[in-house]
């Protein structure tokens, strides 16, 4: 087998690709053949000591492929299986194995690719739209990287759950991606008062909740954009970390709630992971959910990967097809 990893942190330079034999799954495992593997900010930010690993360090965490071979007692897959997972280390590879507490048999009408560019943000913005803030007929959201991979699927959440959205990009570039994927109002952020311009569209109100990945560059704004009792869902730090505050800041906005969220804490089990994912393949069915794939790189173009991930310029998904 094939894989991409990193012997030290920094750019998308360290990245290598080794070869090795191919893995025995154990008890509770399942050997899969990728054949799409999504790359996704918190790849790159492991990859440059953000979030620090011992060293040398595997990347990618999610993908879709064919099952190979199973660990003893498997039954809920089986060789031959197409599936697509999540939260599997070492998925930037030929072959990874996938604990099948995070695995998915994939649906007929779904290929890999769609599979692999939409599970993993489609799960995360299920859970931030329906389980963090549940989005529901006559709230306001504040979408923030409205063109990105989980900005547009959250987008499309919100309005099958009757919200209205006010998306924020980075440049002007990215607005139509934005209001194709469902968005009533987009502002370019880099170049507009995001928060002044939520407050004029809610007639001075503010929003219901804001959800916020870029993190560093957003957060105090986010919380102006709130009305009394709003909350800011933090997912990300694509701008950087948000930093310690004075939680006094919370009652001057108006006794609002700030949360910093992560999947694994809504997929506490394969029964909540199939939960959500039987939603998410309903809507995918019935065209209410769409993933836009913005580019397709191979195992040894890892590192371009990342680069044009990193460069905040990429609508849609970045894929590897190993």
């Amino acid at each position: 087998m094939r894989r991409a990893i990193y012997r030290s942190h920094g750019g998308p330079d360290v990245i290598e690709i080794e070869e090795l034999a191919l893995p025995v799954p154990g008890p509770g495992q399942a050997l899969v053949r990728v054949a799409a593997a999504g790359v996704n900010f918190f790849d790159t930010q492991a990859r440059s000591g953000l979030y620090a690993r011992p060293l040398p360090a595997v990347l990618g965490t999610e993908g879709a492929g064919t099952v190979e071979a199973v660990g003893p007692d498997v039954t809920e897959v089986a060789p031959g299986d197409r599936v697509v997972w999540i939260l599997a280390p070492g998925s930037y590879a030929s072959h990874v194995v996938v604990p099948i507490a995070r695995i998915a048999l994939l649906p007929d009408f779904i290929d890999f690719g769609a599979a692999a560019a939409t599970f993993y943000q489609a799960l995360t913005a299920h859970y931030l739209g329906c389980s963090t803030y549940p989005l529901k007929e006559g709230d306001v959201a504040l979408v923030h990287s409205g063109a990105g991979g989980v900005g547009m699927l959250l987008t499309q959440i919100a309005k099958i759950r009757g919200a209205t959205v006010i998306s924020t990009v980075s440049s002007p570039s990215k607005v139509d991606a934005a209001r194709d994927a469902g968005a009533d109002h987009v502002i370019v952020y880099t170049g507009e008062d995001f928060a002044a311009r939520a407050s004029d569209l809610t007639g001075g109100r503010g929003v219901d909740v804001v959800y916020d990945a870029v993190g560093l560059e957003t957060y105090e704004k986010s919380m102006e954009a709130l009305r009394p009792r709003g909350m800011l869902v933090l997912y990300g730090e694509a701008s950087g970390v948000v930093p310690p505050f004075d939680v006094r800041k919370l009652l001057a906005a108006g006794s609002i709630y700030v949360t910093r969220t992560g999947l694994d804490s809504y997929i506490t089990n394969r029964a909540e992971l199939l939960e959500r994912a039987d939603e998410v393949f309903a809507w995918m069915k019935d065209g209410g959910l769409r993933q836009t794939i913005g580019a397709r790189y191979s195992l040894d173009e890892t590192a371009k990967a990342h680069t044009a991930l990193e460069s905040r310029a990429s609508i849609g998904k970045i894929l590897l097809a190993p």
